[in-house]
């Protein structure tokens, strides 16, 4: 993990808070930047997550997935996130080659992932299902809230511990979508 996460395990408090009606506008501001700082390099960015779902209790972290030709490439990407503010969190080379970044505040994560990487496509997935399935938005919802009220090692460990949940909503959203799954 020490090779994938840099600089080290940090103890957070997981705290999700009711929707704030900000976060699309926080997003689309995020979105500004990383086209100025990318140009033509951004293929795609989009607002995934908890905060890009109206209504949806979350972390106050806006996540970001930006699409490059190809995330293993860092040159064409990582100096200019770093010139932009953002800062690398996270390598990992085995899994869709994915990079993340954070604001030096902690309030927003960007993460890079290849033209045409499946990850990218659940992602969608999950936030489209969610939006439009309020039965799925209170399900996921109500397991955030419960696992919020533990203690973490790391946000990573809470991540993990909602996996069952998260990938029981991306299995019907990609089932009705005709992306995955057996009907």
């Amino acid at each position: 993990m020490d090779d994938v996460l840099i600089g080290g395990i940090e103890k957070r408090a997981i705290v999700v808070v009711d929707y704030d009606p900000r976060w699309p506008d926080q997003f689309r501001k995020q979105a500004q930047i990383i086209e100025r700082a990318l140009g033509g390099s951004a293929l795609a960015i989009e607002h995934v997550g908890s905060t890009s779902v109206p209504g949806l209790a979350a972390k106050p972290i806006i996540d970001i997935d930006v699409l490059v030709a190809d995330s293993s490439d860092e040159a064409t990407y990582l100096p200019a996130l770093v010139q932009a503010g953002y800062v690398l969190r996270v390598r990992e080379p085995d899994w869709h080659q994915h990079r993340m970044f954070r604001t030096r505040e902690l309030d927003v994560h960007v993460h890079i992932f290849s033209r045409g990487c499946v990850e990218v496509t659940r992602h969608l997935a999950f936030r489209d299902r969610l939006r439009a399935f309020p039965e799925d938005r209170l399900l996921y919802e109500g397991v955030k809230r419960k696992l919020a009220g533990e203690d973490w090692p790391d946000m990573n460990a809470y991540a993990q511990a909602k996996t069952e949940v998260v990938e029981q909503i991306i299995a019907r959203a990609l089932r009705e979508t005709g992306k995955g799954g057996p009907p």
